[in-house]
Parts: structure tokens; C-alpha cells; sequence
């Protein structure tokens, strides 16, 4: 025979310890972690009763939001205007941060009280209208995969979880703003002060990827580049505080070796934890982690949180660092709750002994966890005496958020009520008969609900379930006696219907900052920390991308020459307009000054004195051989050509005077024009006298025929056709493009040039080029008859005086091309004068000798004699 099978018993799962309840016609449960359990990790080298083993750390900061919900619940039963005669309760599960405890948290609510029997709830009273869960995202990502087949209404405070199911996401009534209006906010933040080169570090659990994903591209796109990206080990109930703080503390010797001086921390409320600890194993390992300033910016899922062995760590490095938090304000009242808080009133709470012990370090005689190196506690030691760092009095964003989700859940219970509800009158006492709840009902209400809270904010959730509302900005300030202050220094107000339409609304109408309330870390000396890869490249200077490095990291270079760079950190400098011009700096543009070579200034005076003194020797000269017209050396060359060259270089002397003051239409015409006109005049009079000479040596041979050529006729036809061509020139020049007055803004860097712009530059070289083909003829022909023998020859006088003027003119076009400005002017002008005074000089300077001191020499004998 077969024995028989042994007989299965089905044993309850171990009841939840830390709970809180209160009774009521409806009830509101809390689904919150306060209580860390740690178990070992079973290696099956025992028995597993052996090696199991639990230890219990209590996040006393939690416990104001378990506190927070009760307030509210006791606030809304006492005000007749909401959900008159129908009292609200509550029941409070404590999460553990573990999965398992929420599951199970999530079934006893769908149990009879006292009775672990799912789906077996037959109270008529104390019904079930919704869930409240958090801090963190894994309680509410868990409660969700039980609640949710139950339609029941779930308010998420703290972190949101990442749902892949849409079907349960419907179910999700978050209290808090939408996540990517907070990552606009910190890219906002962190570019107000121009930190562009920071670290990031973020939690390592599965909203770090969907942080990744979504606001590090968003940052990169808002020009901030990331030293390091790294991630905080995972704190779960199966890993050991010393193995998660081990592995922390790689992330942590790059945090602190990084020259980026902003931390950006992504991470849920029990992060702290872990960021606390850092700090404590730096000192144990002798890292100077106090002289290395960073600026932690953390985002509105955190908030402080330890563990009771770190109470007396140090928090110095949270000092100066900023962080944003959902949008709160004071209860004035909480303050009071709290004070009249006392474990011996209190038997329903199964949360306020653990944590009264490890508030106070004391223990109860009955706690199982009794201590006999622990004072004992009274039961009488009061709230506000607990350091703040322990717990706080003023009611922080996560328990305002609990406060406002208990709200929420009434109102829309009262709306509900006033569409489902019958009112029975008199006859029922006035009161509120309730017909039927129904969980699913309250959903569409809840996202429609808009009411003023106790302290007169309105609170309301978008078409997603989100909460409408802002961020407040808070500065961290830290004491030796380790105690903080949260400072609001800014405050970022919820966007509006207009702006979530708008997809390029910036935050900056939306956008508060007080700069001058924040307190900085103590290593910047109270100055805005700077936390870039390099420096700002000054105005003056422009920036290149370093090969290799991340887009925010430069070199700077100077601006190049005619070019400025007026803001920081610009890609490209750029030219000043054509009015003005860069200063030294190379930062800013002055205007630029008005400048032509005038009668005033030191140079046009003494080419105007220059130019007068020659037109007065040239005058002299004239008035000498007009006296001396009779004497046999003033006859010697053709006197008609001798008066008519001096009276063309007196003009060219004269014409030099045009060139200088301001040009004006008249002047810009007739300057060139004069200058080019009687120049020729005065060359082809050289022309012909040197012509003369040579016709007049052939001419003495016998049976000549040219003598017939040689005579005045033939003077006159010389200057004049040559006189004709270069007029003809300067009509066509004149009929086409003629000069006009001009400003030259270029060619000066801190001078506009008021100028004669020639018109056509082509028909100025024409009329210098007949000139100096003149010139070169003049001075061949002078140069073969130099040593001609006869006493009247003044081809060597011309040859000299030619080749000063060829030379001078050669010299003119580079000079003339490589000057700029008025000093242009200033090198025709000394070209005219100089080439016209060698003429003068070298043609007429041996006849006036002769006249004026060697009048002996002035005679035809000897004229003779020295012909012979």
C-alpha cells in the first residue's frame, strides 16, 4: 500500500508590522517607504531560517510624509465644506523599498482588514477610494502592477516610474510637473550662471535611462558638454550599505578629480543615502575632497534622507548646492500637528515608535529592539527639538505634495458625491447617504479637478495626469553643528496654455532668480562659481574648437587686424562698419575721422610755402630774360620757347596749390586736368628745344635740306600737336568718367578720406603715360646731342634736367601706389613740384649765372670765342 500523501497547510505571509490606520466611511491608503529592510543574501550553505536576516534602518525624514497624509485626512474631516458627515480615513503601509512588501501591501488593501484574502472585502463601511504611493518610483511602479487591474486611483509623489504599459499609466494621477518642463529648468539654470562644462551622475535604476534618453540631448542641444556621466550603485534590500558605498566610491574619485565644478544629481529621495557616504569614505581614505569645490545641482525627486549611523556624518559639501523642489508653500497648522505629536497617543500608528527611538536615541521597554546602552525615552521628548538633519518641522515638497493629494482625492470625492449622491433631508439627519463607490468613477474627475488648498494655492493636473505646477529654487546652507536651511532663491512658474502651444517659448518670462541671496560654496569666496572647460574668450578675441575635446572646449585666439569681437566667447569677429574702426583692444568701434591734406595742417602748409617760393623763383627767372631779351644768350634758343616754358612751370607751380585743401566738384575737375595740360606744354617745349638743336646741327652741313624745317613754325607745331593730344585725352576723360569728390573709408583705419576719386583710373595713367613718353623722347634726342660742338647747345642742360624728371615720375607710381590717405596726395604734389623745379633748375640755373654774375660772359665775341 502507498502511504499517504502529507497533508499542505497554506500559512499566511507575515503580516505587515508598520502600518497606520484610522477609520472612516472612506478610506485613503498610503503606500510609503520609511523603513529600510536589508536582507542577507541566502548562499544555500544552510539552512535559510539560518542565514535570513533582516535589519531594519529607519529614514526618520519619511516619517513626515506618513504625518503629512494624516494631517490632511484630520483637516478635511473637520471642515464641513468638503464631504459633510462623511469621514475620511486612512491606512498607511509601510513599502520597505522592497517589491515584495509593496505587493503585498497592495493586496491587503484589497483584502478584509485583519483578513490576508484578496478580492473578499465585504465592509460597507471603510471603502477603498484610492491609493497614494511613493517616495520613489519602484513602490509606485510595483503597487501599479496589482492596483491597476482594480482601476483604483493612484497619486504618485516623489518619482514617477517609467510605464511601459499604457493601460496602467491611465490609472496614474502624478504630483508632480511634467519631467521635461524640469529638465528645461536645469538646462535654464545651469546656462543663467554659464556652466557649461559640468558632470553628471545619476542613480542606477530604470529611470536613469529615460534621464539619459531625454534631457542629456537636451542639454547637449542647449550647449553643455559633460566631463563624466556616471551613475550611483543601486541601494535594494539585497545589497549590503558597505558593498553599495564601495562601489560608490569609484563614481565618487571621479566626481571629485573632474575639473568641472557643477555636479548635475539625478535621483529618487533615498539617493542622499548614498551621496552622504561619499564624503565619510574620502576622509577614511585621505582624499582632500574639502578643498575640491563642487556645486551639486540636484533635481526634485531628491530631498535629505539617512540612515541613523549617519547621523553625526558630515554634510559640509551640500553647502552652496542648489536643487529644485516642487513648488510649495508653509502650513502653518502642520507646525502645531507636529508638536502634539506623542507615541503614547498614538497606538494606531505602528510607524512612531521606531521612529521616536531613533530620533531621540532612546528605546522602549517593550521594543523589541530595546538597547541596554540606550536611555530610556519618556514618551514626552518634543518634535522640535530634533535636529534638522533628523527631522524637520516645516512640511518639505514631498510631504506638501502628499498634503495636496489627499485634497485632491477629496474634492473630487465631493464632486463625485454631488452627481452620484442622493441627499436625504431632514428625515436622515441632513446627512450624505452613500449610495455605491465606485474606484474607476473618480479617474476622469480627478483629471479635471481644480481647487484652492488651506493655503491658497491652486492645485490641478493637465490632460496627462500631471500636476500643473512650478518649481522653487532652493539654495542648501549647511552648519558645523549639522544642521541646514533651505533657502528659495528662484522659482520657476508653471507654464501657460499659450506657452505649451508655443514649442520656442522660452522660460525666460517663467524664470525667477535672487543672485544675491545665494550662498555659495565657501572655497569661491562668495563669487559666482565658473564652471567651464576653458576660460571666456574675451571681446577681442575669438574662439576654435579644440580637435578632441567635447564642442564647449576652445581656444582663443586675437582678433585679426580691421576686425573685433564685441561679446564673449564669439565663433567669429567681424568688420566694424565702414564709418568707424577697432580700438586697440579690438572690443568696440569708434567713429572714424574726417581727413584730407588741408592748408592747415602742417604738411599743406609747407607744400603750399614750397610751391609758392618755386612759382616766385620762376617768376624772377621770367622777369630776368624778359629784361635781358636782347642779349645774345637769351636769343640763343628760340626766346618764344623759353618764355612759354617758364610760364607753363609757373603754372604747374601754381597748379600744385589745387591738390590741397577739401575737394569739392570744381577742384576734383579741374586739378588733373590743369596739371596734365600744362605739363605737357612745358615737356613739349623741352621737346622742341631739343629738337631745335639737333635740326640746327644737321642744318650747318653743306647742301642740307633741313634747314628749311628749322624755325619758329616748327617750335610751334611741336607744342601745340603735342599740347592737342593730351587735351584730347583729358576731354575724353572728362566726357566719360570725370573725377568727383569721394570718401574713402577703407583705405585709412581710423580716417574717412575725403578724396578726388580720379573716375577712371585707366584714363589717369593715359594722361601720365603721354607725359612720360614726352619726357623719354626728350630726354633720348637731348642725350645723343649732348656733346654736340656748339656754344649754343643745351642739350646737356636738358639731358639732366630730363633725367630728374624721368626719374622722379618713375618713382611716382610705386610711391603713389604703396601710400594711402591724403599722403597720396602728398606724393603727386612733391612729384609736380619736384619734377617741374628740375626743369627749372637745370635748364635755366647756368643762363641766370651767366646774366646776373658773368654779364662779361653774355656777348656774341664770346660766344665765338668759345664756339672756336
Amino acid at each position: 500500500m502507498l502511504a499517504p500523501l502529507p497533508q499542505c497547510s497554506i500559512k499566511e505571509p507575515v503580516p505587515i508590522i508598520h502600518k497606520y490606520y484610522q477609520s472612516g466611511d472612506l478610506i485613503i491608503a498610503g503606500i510609503i517607504s520609511q523603513i529600510y529592510i536589508s536582507s542577507s543574501t541566502i548562499s544555500f550553505e544552510q539552512h535559510p531560517a539560518l542565514e535570513l536576516s533582516d535589519d531594519h534602518m529607519v529614514l526618520t525624514q519619511n516619517y513626515q510624509h506618513i504625518l503629512a497624509l494624516a494631517f490632511a485626512v484630520k483637516e478635511i474631516n473637520a471642515n464641513p465644506q468638503i464631504l459633510r458627515n462623511v469621514t475620511l480615513g486612512f491606512h498607511i503601509y509601510n513599502s520597505h523599498f522592497s517589491a515584495s512588501w509593496t505587493y503585498q501591501a497592495s493586496i491587503e488593501l484589497l483584502s478584509r482588514r485583519a483578513k490576508f484574502i484578496p478580492n473578499y472585502k465585504c465592509d460597507v463601511e471603510n471603502t477603498l477610494v484610492a491609493v497614494i504611493g511613493g517616495p520613489n518610483s519602484n513602490v509606485c511602479f510595483h503597487m501599479a502592477t496589482i492596483l491597476c487591474m482594480y482601476k483604483m486611483p493612484q497619486l504618485i509623489y516623489g518619482s514617477s516610474p517609467v510605464m511601459n504599459n499604457e493601460t496602467q499609466a491611465v490609472f496614474f494621477h502624478r504630483m508632480f510637473p511634467n519631467g521635461a518642463f524640469q529638465y528645461k529648468g536645469i538646462l535654464h539654470l545651469l546656462l543663467h550662471f554659464s556652466w557649461t562644462w559640468i558632470g553628471v551622475v545619476s542613480q542606477d535604476d530604470d529611470n536613469t535611462e529615460s534621464f539619459i534618453e531625454n534631457i542629456l540631448p537636451l542639454l547637449s542641444q542647449g550647449g553643455i558638454c559633460f566631463d563624466f556621466i556616471e551613475k550611483f550603485p543601486k541601494l535594494t534590500s539585497s545589497s549590503g550599505f558597505g558593498d553599495m558605498v564601495g562601489e560608490g566610491v569609484k563614481t565618487f574619485n571621479v566626481v571629485m578629480s573632474s575639473t568641472a565644478h557643477v555636479v548635475l544629481v539625478h535621483g529618487e529621495i533615498q539617493t542622499m543615502v548614498v551621496l552622504r557616504a561619499m564624503p565619510q569614505v574620502a576622509e577614511m581614505e585621505n582624499m582632500p575632497w574639502r578643498t575640491m569645490a563642487k556645486i551639486w545641482v540636484m533635481t526634485a525627486q531628491m530631498d535629505f534622507t539617512s540612515f541613523p549611523f549617519q547621523r553625526d556624518w558630515d554634510i559640509h559639501f551640500l553647502h552652496g548646492a542648489l536643487s529644485l523642489s516642487v513648488h510649495s508653500k508653509e502650513v502653518l497648522l502642520f507646525h502645531t500637528f507636529l508638536q502634539n505629536r506623542n507615541p503614547a497617543s498614538e497606538e494606531e500608528d505602528g510607524f512612531i515608535r521606531e521612529f521616536w527611538e531613533e530620533s531621540f536615541d532612546c528605546s522602549f521597554p517593550s521594543s523589541a529592539a530595546h538597547k541596554m546602552d540606550w536611555k530610556r525615552c519618556s514618551g514626552n521628548e518634543r518634535l522640535e527639538m530634533l535636529p534638522v538633519s533628523v527631522f524637520e518641522m516645516g512640511m518639505t515638497a514631498h510631504s506638501y505634495s502628499v498634503y495636496n493629494a489627499v485634497y485632491a482625492i477629496a474634492h473630487s470625492l465631493h464632486a463625485s458625491y454631488l452627481s452620484q449622491f442622493k441627499y436625504t433631508g431632514m428625515s436622515r439627519g441632513g446627512r450624505w447617504t452613500i449610495l455605491k463607490a465606485q474606484q474607476w468613477q473618480l479617474h476622469r474627475i480627478l483629471r479635471r479637478i481644480s481647487f484652492n488648498n488651506s493655503v491658497g494655492e491652486m492645485v490641478s493636473f493637465d490632460q496627462n495626469g500631471e500636476l500643473a505646477a512650478g518649481f522653487d529654487i532652493i539654495n542648501w546652507v549647511t552648519f558645523p553643528n549639522q544642521t541646514f536651511f533651505r533657502v528659495k532663491v528662484g522659482k520657476i512658474d508653471p507654464p501657460t496654455l499659450q506657452d505649451k502651444k508655443d514649442a520656442v517659448t522660452s522660460l525666460d518670462n517663467v524664470f525667477t532668480i535672487h543672485e544675491d541671496l545665494i550662498i555659495w560654496p565657501k572655497q569661491f569666496n562668495q563669487s559666482q562659481p565658473l564652471s567651464m572647460c576653458n576660460d571666456h574668450c574675451h571681446p577681442g578675441y575669438s574662439r576654435t574648437k579644440k580637435e578632441g575635446k567635447p564642442f564647449c572646449c576652445y581656444d582663443c585666439f586675437p582678433c585679426p587686424e580691421g576686425k573685433i569681437s564685441n561679446q564673449k566667447d564669439m565663433d567669429d569677429c567681424f568688420q566694424c562698419p565702414g564709418d568707424q574702426y577697432p580700438n586697440t583692444g579690438q572690443d568696440t568701434c569708434l567713429p572714424k575721422t574726417i581727413s584730407f591734406l588741408s592748408h592747415k595742417e602742417l604738411l599743406g602748409i609747407s607744400l603750399d610755402a614750397v610751391a609758392v617760393s618755386f612759382s616766385c623763383i620762376t617768376a624772377f627767372v621770367l622777369g630776368i630774360f624778359m629784361k635781358n631779351k636782347d642779349t645774345p644768350i637769351v636769343r640763343a634758343n628760340n626766346r618764344g620757347l623759353t618764355y612759354t616754358l617758364l610760364l607753363a612751370l609757373l603754372l604747374c607751380f601754381l597748379s600744385a596749390l589745387l591738390f590741397i585743401g577739401q575737394p569739392e566738384v570744381v577742384t576734383c575737375l579741374l586739378r588733373q586736368i590743369l596739371f596734365s595740360i600744362i605739363f605737357s606744354v612745358a615737356v613739349s617745349c623741352v621737346l622742341a628745344k631739343t629738337t631745335i638743336v639737333v635740326l640746327a646741327f644737321m642744318a650747318t652741313k653743306p647742301g642740307s635740306r633741313i634747314r628749311k624745317w628749322v624755325g619758329k613754325q616748327l617750335a610751334i607745331a611741336i607744342v601745340l600737336s603735342c599740347s592737342l593730344v593730351q587735351a584730347t585725352i583729358c576731354s575724353v576723360w572728362l566726357a566719360t568718367t570725370p573725377p568727383f569728390p569721394d570718401f574713402d573709408k577703407h583705405s585709412m583705419p581710423k580716417e574717412i578720406v575725403l578724396e578726388c576719386n580720379e573716375g577712371s583710373t585707366v584714363m589717369l595713367y593715359c594722361v601720365l603715360g603721354f607725359l612720360c613718353l614726352l619726357a623719354i623722347v626728350s630726354f633720348t634726342l637731348a642725350f645723343l646731342a649732348r656733346k654736340l660742338p656748339d656754344s649754343f647747345n643745351e642739350a646737356k642742360f636738358i639731358t639732366f634736367s630730363m633725367l630728374i624728371f624721368c626719374t622722379v615720375w618713375l618713382s611716382f607710381v610705386p610711391t603713389y601706389l604703396s601710400t594711402k590717405g591724403k599722403y597720396m596726395v602728398a606724393v603727386e604734389i612733391f612729384s609736380i613740384l619736384s619734377s617741374s623745379f628740375g626743369l627749372l633748375s637745370c635748364i635755366f640755373s647756368p643762363k641766370c649765372y651767366v646774366i646776373l654774375l658773368r654779364p662779361d660772359l653774355n656777348s656774341k665775341e664770346q660766344l665765338n670765342i668759345r664756339k672756336n
